[in-house]
């Protein structure tokens, strides 16, 4: 058997970054609530949104 290394990338190497945000208890409960309905993580449901909302914004 052929000794193959084990490669990990480092943490924010895959596209993504870890960055901290203040919301509102009940959105956080909302999320929570739609998050456990629709069988997303709540990081998942949040990149959902965050993509929508991004991509069909309007600024006046």
């Amino acid at each position: 058997m052929k000794n193959e290394p084990l490669v990990i990338k480092r943490r924010g190497e895959d596209g993504t970054k870890i960055i901290s945000v203040r919301i509102k208890e009940e959105t956080l409960s909302e999320l929570d609530r739609i998050a456990s309905e629709s069988n997303y993580s709540r990081n998942e449901l949040i990149n959902v949104i965050l993509a929508h909302g991004v991509k069909n914004i309007e600024i006046e």
